[in-house]
C-alpha cells in the first residue's frame, strides 16, 4: 500500500463515527480511530498494544466473541447486539462487524472489528416503551392504557381504591404504582396478604399489641397499620376476611385510628388504603358473606385488570422486561425469544396470568444463559401442550392461531359488537373487519350494537 493510499485510508477511518480497530494474532490491539476514542471515552495511546477483552469489557468477550470466530473461520461476521463497558463503566449497546486484516500480499495479520453505538436508539427505545408503562407495570393493551390514563389522577387522591383482578394479573404492582405516583411515595408501601393468616393472628399483625395481652406477648409491638403511619396499605385479598375482622377495619378506615390488642387506649394513624381482591365483592355482600357498608367504604375508586389472554398483544412487550430484569439480576446475556418459542407462548392460554409468564421466563433462564431463548429452554409441559392443541387445530400456524383466539374472545366480550371490539383492540375497525375477512372468522348474525340495555 502506498503512502497516499495509506494516508488516504486513515483519513476515512478517523472522519467516521464508528469505531474501528484492529488486532494482531495475539489479540494486542495495533490501530483505534477517532470514532472508537469516542464510544468508549479510552484514548488511541491507551487502548493501542492491550489486549482487545481488557478495553471493550464487551459480553462477547467470554464466549460469543465475533473477532475470534473471523480468526478461526476465515469469514466475516456480524452480531446484531452485544454491549460494550465504557471508561465510566457504562454499558454501551452496539452492533458489530468484523473480517480478516490481510496486508498487501493477501497474508492474514489479525482482525478488525467495527462497531457502532447505539445508544441514542435505546434511549428513543425506551421512551416508546415508557409511554406503555406505569411503575413496573407495562401494557400496550388498550384496557391497561386506559388504566394509565387516569392512574396519576387517582395516585393524587386519598381516597380508597378497589383493585379487582384474577391472580397473577398485577394488582400488587397496581397498588404500588398508585403509592409511587402518589404524595405519600417518600413513606412506607406495606402490602399484607390478608388470606394468609387466622383472624387472631391477621389482628395482632395489623392493630399491633401490648405487653401481656396473650402468652408469650412480653413487649409492645407496634402494627403494620402503625408502622405505614403517612404511607400506603394494601389489603389483598380482602374478600377472605371474616365478617368479625371487616367490622374492625371497618372501624380503622372511619376512625383513622387502631386500638392494638391489649391496649386501652387508640392509636391515630394516617395512611391511604388500597384492597385487592380476585372475588366479585358485589355478589358476596348480595350473599350476605361481605359486609356492604365495608365494600361501599373500600370501593370508592374500582380498577379491573383484565387477564392476560384479554391482552395478549403484551406478550412480547412483557417477555422483554422479564429478560432485561433477569439478564441485570442473573448476569446472563440472554437476547431474547426465537421465532418458534414466541409462537408457543402467543399460543397459551395463560391461567395463572402474568405470573406464570414471568415463571416460564425465568424457567428458560435456567436452561438458558446467552443468545435466544428456544423452545427447548421452555417448560416440556408448556411446549407439549401447545403442540398438542396446534395439532388438533386446523391452522397450520400458532400466531395465527393465537390471533385468531384474542380476536374471537374480544368480540364474545362486546357481545360481537366490531366497532366496540376495534376499540378495545386498539385498532381501526376496517383493520379488524380485513383482520376477520383474512382470518376466516365466522360471526353469528347478532351486531352487538342492537343489544337491548
Amino acid at each position: 500500500m502506498d503512502t497516499f493510499t495509506r494516508n488516504t485510508t486513515e483519513t476515512i477511518l478517523e472522519s467516521i463515527s464508528d469505531g474501528v480497530f484492529t488486532v494482531d494474532h495475539e489479540w494486542k490491539i495495533m490501530s483505534f480511530n477517532h470514532g472508537a476514542e469516542k464510544i468508549t471515552g479510552i484514548s488511541r495511546k491507551e487502548a493501542i498494544g492491550k489486549h482487545c477483552w481488557n478495553v471493550f469489557r464487551s459480553n462477547m468477550c467470554q464466549n460469543e466473541c465475533a473477532l475470534k470466530k473471523t480468526m478461526q473461520e476465515g469469514r466475516s461476521f456480524f452480531s446484531s447486539f452485544t454491549y460494550i463497558i465504557n471508561c465510566k463503566k457504562k454499558r454501551i449497546p452496539t452492533t458489530v462487524f468484523t473480517s480478516l486484516l490481510k496486508d498487501e500480499n493477501g497474508n492474514i495479520i489479525g482482525g478488525v472489528e467495527t462497531f457502532r453505538d447505539h445508544s441514542l436508539v435505546e434511549e428513543l427505545r425506551k421512551k416508546l416503551n415508557g409511554s406503555f408503562q406505569m411503575g413496573d407495570m407495562i401494557s400496550q393493551a388498550q384496557s391497561m392504557r386506559s388504566i394509565f390514563k387516569i392512574l396519576p389522577q387517582i395516585s393524587q387522591s386519598d381516597s380508597t381504591v378497589l383493585i379487582m383482578g384474577e391472580t397473577g394479573t398485577g394488582k400488587e404492582l397496581m397498588a404500588k404504582a398508585i403509592h409511587d405516583l402518589s404524595p405519600r411515595k417518600d413513606a412506607p408501601f406495606v402490602a399484607i396478604n390478608c388470606s394468609a393468616l387466622p383472624d387472631t393472628l391477621l389482628e395482632s399483625e395489623l392493630f399491633g399489641y401490648k405487653a401481656g395481652a396473650f402468652t408469650h406477648a412480653t413487649k409492645d409491638k407496634p402494627g403494620q397499620l402503625s408502622m405505614a403511619n403517612e404511607g400506603t396499605v394494601l389489603l389483598d385479598e380482602i374478600g377472605d376476611t371474616s365478617p368479625s375482622f371487616q367490622v374492625k377495619l371497618l372501624r380503622v378506615l372511619e376512625e383513622q385510628a387502631v386500638l392494638p390488642l391489649g391496649a386501652v387506649k387508640k392509636e391515630q394513624i394516617n395512611i391511604r388504603i388500597i384492597a385487592a381482591t380476585n372475588k366479585n365483592l358485589s355478589q358476596m355482600v348480595d350473599a350476605n358473606i361481605f359486609r356492604q357498608d365495608l365494600f361501599y367504604r373500600i370501593n370508592v375508586v374500582q380498577l379491573k385488570l383484565p387477564l392476560l389472554k384479554q391482552r395478549m398483544e403484551d406478550i412480547p412487550l412483557l417477555v422483554d422486561h422479564f429478560i432485561a430484569a433477569l439478564n441485570k439480576i442473573q448476569g446472563k446475556f440472554v437476547r431474547g425469544l426465537s421465532k418458534t418459542a414466541l409462537e408457543i407462548l402467543m399460543a397459551h392460554d395463560y391461567p395463572g396470568n402474568i405470573r406464570e409468564l414471568e415463571n416460564i421466563i425465568e424457567h428458560a433462564f435456567v436452561l438458558c444463559s446467552k443468545g435466544e431463548i428456544t423452545p427447548d429452554h421452555l417448560p416440556s409441559s408448556l411446549t407439549r401442550q401447545v403442540m398438542m392443541e396446534i395439532e388438533d387445530s386446523t391452522s397450520r400456524f400458532p400466531l395465527k392461531a393465537a390471533e385468531i383466539k384474542v380476536i374471537r374472545a374480544y368480540l364474545s366480550k362486546n357481545n360481537y359488537d366490531r366497532n366496540a371490539t376495534a376499540r378495545d383492540l386498539g385498532i381501526h375497525k376496517s383493520t379488524l373487519f380485513r383482520k376477520i375477512d383474512r382470518l376466516g372468522i365466522k360471526l353469528p348474525k347478532i351486531d352487538g350494537r342492537s343489544k337491548k340495555k
